[in-house]
């Protein structure tokens, strides 16, 4: 090969990088998860790493923690006006504007990770979600599953509905309906403002996530009483959403990226979130933390008031009603494979 040759190979090569350079994009997303959260933020962070690395540097997408572009509570407005690009997010804090948002996260006595995924997949709920966002001018990809969460830290133990009677708790989504049902005063909140809630002494009591989360946030620092199962959150969603027309204007190559990263993400979520439970629990024992099973009367309490609650929100919104039907139907076909398939 002559150096005349390899100069002409240079400079192609060279063109190639300088063409690939010019084509580069970057898309802000904001977190409503810090990243130094296991899985809920640290995914979403992975997220635009490997889409990065997948595209060869053309689209970057640039993790921003909670708070550094818009408040937790914006990102969905700022990603529906284009004001920010992108988020990383569970679709249940989008239950002020769409009723029906927290069926897409988790709700109360709902699926494991598996039959979750199934409905998303292929038993018609990305479809349905696509739908009821469809006026929001949002683009949604599935891209993790958490595992179970913990029902709760508590400063006294919990034995009857009575003693939830006037307590302030952050629990997310459906499973807020169902504690106020019960008495206690509960809301909806991000983690960073629940954070600040617990150290203010604004709340009582506070549900969070599963035990490497918890220890994580230092929850121990506040309670000493743990619940489980979640009832409230068996498996919860959390997507990557992107502004509908800067998902179109994208190329072809980095859509597929985005899809194939978020599904890969899917499956490790679901790995990771089962391995990296035992050592945390093991440690918050260590440090006094007494762990509890609600009893099943307990959990029938909950079981009864979710079944008012579900009923209550499907005859006020007809999205809500809808979807609930449709999930229904789905889980209770899914019932006789589950109940075949796998031992109990």
């Amino acid at each position: 090969m002559t150096i005349k040759t390899l100069t002409r190979g240079a400079s192609a090569l060279a063109l190639g990088l300088a063409a690939a350079t010019a084509h580069a994009e970057t898309l802000d997303m904001q977190s409503i998860y810090p990243n130094s959260l296991p899985l809920l933020g640290e995914a979403g962070a992975e997220m635009g790493e490997r889409v990065s690395r997948l595209t060869g540097g053309s689209l970057d997408i640039v993790f921003h923690n909670p708070g550094e572009l818009v408040a937790g509570g914006e990102i969905w407005d700022a990603v529906s006006t284009g004001a920010i690009p992108a988020g990383w997010y569970s679709p249940g804090f989008a239950e002020s504007v769409i009723p029906a948002a927290p069926l897409f996260t988790a709700f109360p006595f709902g699926p494991g990770a598996v039959e979750y995924t199934a409905w998303w997949y292929d038993g018609g709920g990305e479809e349905l979600w696509a739908e009821v966002t469809a006026p929001f001018n949002i683009h949604s990809e599935l891209c993790t599953i958490l595992s179970p969460e913990a029902s709760g830290w508590f400063n006294e133990p919990i034995n009857s509905a009575e003693d939830l009677e006037g307590l302030k708790m952050r629990v997310f989504g459906l499973g807020a309906a169902v504690m106020e049902r019960l008495g206690a005063q509960a809301q909806s909140m991000p983690v960073a403002d629940t954070m600040t809630a617990l150290n203010l002494g604004t709340i009582d009591a506070a549900e969070l996530s599963f035990p490497a989360i918890d220890l994580a946030l230092g929850m121990q620092e506040h309670a000493n009483h743990y619940y489980f199962p979640g009832w409230h959150q068996q498996s919860s969603l959390i997507v990557f959403i992107i502004n509908q027309d800067v998902w179109d204007g994208l190329e072809d190559s980095h859509q597929a990226a985005i899809e194939e990263v978020c599904a890969a993400n899917v499956a490790l979520s679901v790995a990771r979130g089962e391995t990296i439970q035992m050592a945390p629990l093991a440690d918050l024992e260590a440090q006094g933390v007494v762990i509890h099973e609600w009893s099943d009367e307990m959990l029938a309490t909950f079981s009864g008031a979710w079944d008012e609650v579900a009923a209550e929100r499907s005859a006020a919104d007809a999205d809500f009603a809808r979807v609930w039907e449709h999930i229904s139907a789905f889980r209770a076909e899914y019932a006789r494979w589950g109940s075949l398939g796998y031992l109990d």
